[in-house]
């Protein structure tokens, strides 16, 4: 049996001749990157991802993240996805795995914060051991979150929360108040409507 390769599970979900979605030819940046991305497949949700060792580990967020740390987000591991895709706005095909609109709601940079002991873990480690917290620096959501396994299985599940801290503030509802793209200014109804057209 061949050695599987880090993209094995993106390429073989998509026919990257029909769908506009980029191909997993990416390198690392120095300073890793978080986004979120907004997906109307199937279900709507939001796509969080943190760059770790060349690609973006992603999870689905249904209600998408909150800036309320009293709120628990479930968050669905998926498959990884190449750097290239932090970029990716438009319409995925009718018929091809993950149908619909995508629009990058949110960007930047992050620091890993994950610790033990007094000293930093490996972002890598910290995921496989099932509990990482990192420092977002986006347009939208800044400060730390957590990100914590809660079920093993195919698709393990995990909880998405907002760490007490100065940017907290749980009056705020960026989710539904901030819908616009953070690279084009694009909403979600915005693709819907040129689609249409």
């Amino acid at each position: 049996m061949g050695k599987k390769h880090a993209f094995d599970d993106y390429r073989s979900k998509r026919d990257l001749k029909k769908s506009p979605e980029p191909a997993a030819n990416s390198k690392s940046n120095r300073r890793p990157i978080f986004v979120v991305q907004e997906h109307d497949a199937s279900r709507h949700h939001f796509d969080f991802r943190l760059e770790c060792n060349g690609a973006l580990k992603s999870w689905a967020v249904s209600k998408g993240p909150s800036t309320d740390p009293r709120e628990k987000r479930l968050a669905i591991e998926v498959e990884d996805h190449p750097l290239d895709y932090a970029d990716f706005e438009g319409t995925i095909p009718e018929g091809e795995y993950g149908a619909g609109q995508v629009i990058v709601w949110d960007t930047g940079r992050f620091e890993n914060t994950t610790e033990k002991d007094g000293g930093e873990i490996d972002l890598a480690k910290a995921l496989k051991d099932g509990h990482a917290t990192v420092c977002l620096h986006g347009k939208k959501l800044k400060g730390g979150y957590a990100i914590t396994r809660i079920l093993e299985g195919d698709k393990p599940q995990w909880l998405l929360v907002k760490m007490k801290d100065e940017e907290a503030d749980a009056r705020r509802n960026p989710v539904s108040t901030e819908p616009e793209s953070v690279l084009s200014g694009d909403t979600i109804e915005d693709l819907k409507k040129e689609d249409d057209s």
